[in-house]
This record gives structure tokens, sequence and C-alpha cells, in this order.
């Protein structure tokens, strides 16, 4: 489920009867539940509506889902190859890393 950039996981929990979700893609938490998937839907909506208005009234500014960037830590020996390699295409080793990573397909691995 996807709502205003902010992604949820949906489980059900056979024990209470009642299907529950969590925000995957922010630090802060962001959870809903509901009886129905309606009411699963209105309450993932209304938790973002909420997390939103929270931060508004903190003055805060709220996590954004994935802003572009990410610190990667590596063995200095591998950030030494793909420095020298990206040099040797040209390329900045930002460039050459975003280029690599996209060449990928999602669920290889």
């Amino acid at each position: 489920m996807t709502y205003k950039g902010y992604e949820a996981i949906v489980e059900f929990d056979s024990q209470a009867n009642i299907l529950h979700g969590e925000v995957i893609n922010t630090r802060d938490v962001i959870t809903f539940e509901g009886d129905s998937v309606e009411e699963l839907k209105r309450a993932f909506e209304d938790s973002v509506e909420d997390y939103l208005e929270f931060c508004t009234s903190r003055n805060e500014e709220p996590e954004r889902p994935f802003s572009g960037k990410f610190l990667v830590r590596m063995p200095p020996e591998l950030h030494r190859h793909i420095a020298l390699e990206a040099r040797r295409l040209g390329k900045s080793l930002n460039s050459f890393i975003v280029d690599r990573l996209s060449g990928m397909t999602l669920g290889a691995g």
C-alpha cells in the first residue's frame, strides 16, 4: 500500500482476527490496523496524516521516504578498486555506482 510516498506492509493476525500494517520506508514508526481492507486503507491514510500533522505541530520536518542518499561502508581495498575503475571510465564514483546499480534487476541476487 502506498499513500503520499509512504509505503506500508500488511499482515493478518489470525489470533486477533485483525489486519495490521506498518510504514516501511521511514525510520519513524507509523502503524495502523483495521477489521476490513477498506478500514485498513482508511487507517493507513489517517496514520500518515496524523504523522504529518504531528511533525507540523512540533515544527519538525517529517521524514520523507528515500532522499536518494545513503552511506555505504566497505573495505578500503574495495573502495580503492571502484574509485580507480570509475576514473578509468571518466566517471565520478557516484555516477559509476549509480550506473552499476541501475543495471541490476529487482529480485536478482
